[in-house]
């Protein structure tokens, strides 16, 4: 999926059952080395650890108040490297809130739900054909 080497995948979410659950289901695969936070703060600090893929919770500001949530978090994680995807987590199954998710460039939205995981690992091969794609459009398109 990765060319051999291990994907750097970091989990965030402030629901300490939920992102256990995630991180037990990503200890699956042993083409993971995995990486979780309790919130936004914490996954922006650790940044130049050079996350292949993050999966982010929308909400985040649930349990500890005055943090960032999902969208100030995701903005963050853009400024600081665009490259990165980024899909996002919510309890909420709301048109409005995917399609905020992603004109803030979230590259999916997956909502919390039985079959939330299933959608996560076919999501992350998926994230990886598309960028293999765009970098041969840009080798193709830096040739024309």
């Amino acid at each position: 999926m990765n060319n051999g080497k291990k994907i750097n995948l970091f989990l965030v979410d402030d629901d300490a059952l939920y992102l256990k659950a995630l991180e037990i289901d990503f200890h699956q695969h042993p083409e993971f080395t995995i990486r979780t936070f309790a919130n936004g703060e914490l996954c922006i600090e650790n940044l130049s650890q050079n996350p292949d893929i993050i999966i982010l919770d929308y909400q985040l500001d649930g349990i500890e108040k005055g943090v960032m949530n999902g969208i100030e978090t995701l903005d963050k994680i853009k400024a600081y490297n665009s490259e990165i995807p980024v899909v996002m987590l919510s309890a909420q199954d709301k048109i409005e809130v995917a399609v905020n998710c992603m004109h803030h460039k979230a590259f999916d939205y997956v909502v919390k739900s039985e079959t939330a995981f299933m959608r996560l690992e076919k999501i992350i091969p998926a994230i990886f054909r598309y960028k293999k794609i765009e970098k041969e459009l840009r080798w193709y398109m830096e040739r024309m």
